[in-house]
């Protein structure tokens, strides 16, 4: 058993609704690229203890981050959910409503961008921000996030530590370098409060100054 394994053994087990999610994945052919069981618990504890009530997400795939979202807020609590495919967002759709969130998830479907310029032109505003989506646009979800924070919101991103590749100076690949300057931007970004958790592949969390 290695470091992650122990982790997940003991924190981070999947519950029906998450394995489920991630059998319909299967079943439909999509990509397998769900966060890791350890990420999702870090964003439901951490969303429980922002009190976040409006969430964010951009990518949804099949629900298993939207469930884990959902997780952490109240009752009352919403998610809109950006995604891009829109056999994609039904699929979450149905299996946030099999997890008991039907009804207070919102999904718009097409280029994430174009759906973050409608909700900042709608005066929207958020307290909790997911980024999960092409890695090439990470820099302008952030910008768009910032926009549309109340203050004090949390923001996540996964995937920032890119299987390693952020501090491989030798490694230029496109992505790699997109990811590498995401994590520059988000470090010396003056209106947010950043730290880089080393788990599942790397999640960057944030604190939108007030």
């Amino acid at each position: 058993m290695n470091e992650e394994q122990y982790i997940r053994s003991r924190f981070a087990e999947e519950d029906e609704h998450l394995k489920g999610v991630l059998k319909s994945i299967e079943a439909k052919g999509m990509p397998n690229i769900s966060l890791p069981p350890e990420t999702a618990k870090c964003i439901t504890l951490l969303a429980k203890l922002s009190g976040a009530r409006d969430a964010l997400e951009i990518g949804a795939l099949g629900g298993y981050s939207g469930i884990s979202i959902m997780r952490g807020l109240p009752e009352d609590g919403r998610l809109t959910s950006l995604e891009l495919n829109p056999d994609y967002a039904r699929l979450a759709e149905q299996n946030l409503a099999k997890a008991g969130f039907a009804g207070r998830v919102t999904y718009m479907t097409g280029p994430a961008l174009e759906s973050l310029q409608s909700l900042t032109e709608a005066g929207r505003k958020f307290d909790l921000f997911l980024i999960d989506a092409d890695k090439k646009n990470y820099e302008n979800y952030l910008d768009a996030a910032v926009k549309l924070a109340n203050p004090g919101a949390v923001l996540f991103a996964d995937n920032v530590l890119w299987r390693g590749r952020v501090y491989d100076p030798d490694d230029q690949d496109a992505i790699t370098v997109s990811m590498r300057s995401f994590n520059e931007k988000v470090a010396a970004h003056p209106q947010l409060e950043s730290l880089l958790l080393p788990i599942g592949d790397g999640l960057m969390v944030s604190r939108v100054r007030a």
